[in-house]
C-alpha cells in the first residue's frame, strides 16, 4: 500500500493516527450527516440498538463532545480520504486507567477488516499513547460481526449483562469484554506506529 499519509495530505483532512489501511481524523461538526446515514443502517441498529438522531442533535452531540476531555472521537477513513466508520474511546477515567472502546463502520465496508484495522489502531493508541490499563467494549451477544472483530483484536469476554437492553421490544443480553495493557503487549502484530 501506498503512503497513507501522503494520500490523506490531499483530502485537506490530516490524519492524527493510523492502523495498516486505515487513518483516523478528527471529527468535525459536518460529519455529522455520515454518521446520521450510518446509525440508520437496520442492521447496526438491530446488532447495537442504537436509534438514529436528528441532524441537529448530532452535530450538537459532536459540538459538545469536541469539549470533553474523557473522550476521543475520530472518523476512520481510507488513504483516498474515503469515510468509512466512526471509533471513539469514551468514558476515559485515566486515575483507575480504563476507557470503552465504541466502533461502528459503513453497512459499504463491513467484512473487508477494517474493523479489525481500526480497532487495533485504537488499542495501540490506548495502550501506547495513554496511561489506560483496561479497555471494555459491551455489544449485544447476537452481534457475531462485532464480537469476531473484537476477539482479532484480543478482547476477552468477561461476562454477560442478562437483559440488559431494550431494542425493538425485546430484551437482549449484553456482552462485555475487554482487554488489559499486558495482553495487548503481548499480542503479535505490529503497532500502528510501525506501518
Amino acid at each position: 500500500m501506498s503512503d497513507i499519509w501522503a494520500q490523506m495530505s490531499e483530502t485537506g483532512r490530516r490524519p492524527c493516527w493510523r492502523g495498516r489501511e486505515v487513518a483516523f481524523v478528527a471529527v468535525e461538526t459536518d460529519d455529522a450527516e455520515l454518521w446520521q446515514e450510518w446509525r440508520c443502517d437496520p442492521v447496526a441498529g438491530r446488532a447495537t440498538g442504537v436509534w438514529p438522531r436528528s441532524l441537529a442533535s448530532l452535530r450538537e452531540r459532536i459540538e459538545r463532545d469536541q469539549e470533553d476531555q474523557n473522550l476521543d472521537n475520530f472518523l476512520v477513513v481510507l488513504a483516498d480520504g474515503t469515510p468509512i466508520g466512526h471509533v471513539a474511546l469514551t468514558d476515559q477515567d485515566l486515575a483507575d486507567g480504563t476507557a470503552e472502546v465504541e466502533l461502528v463502520l459503513s453497512p459499504r465496508h463491513r467484512g473487508r477488516g477494517y474493523g479489525t484495522d481500526a480497532l487495533d489502531a485504537l488499542t495501540d493508541l490506548a495502550f501506547g499513547e495513554l496511561p489506560l490499563y483496561r479497555l471494555q467494549a459491551v455489544t449485544h451477544t447476537d452481534n457475531a460481526a462485532a464480537l469476531a472483530v473484537l476477539a482479532k483484536s484480543g478482547f476477552v469476554r468477561e461476562g454477560v449483562r442478562r437483559s440488559a437492553c431494550l431494542h425493538r421490544g425485546r430484551r437482549h443480553d449484553v456482552a462485555v469484554l475487554s482487554l488489559l495493557r499486558p495482553e495487548w503487549e503481548g499480542l503479535g502484530r505490529r503497532r500502528a506506529w510501525e506501518w
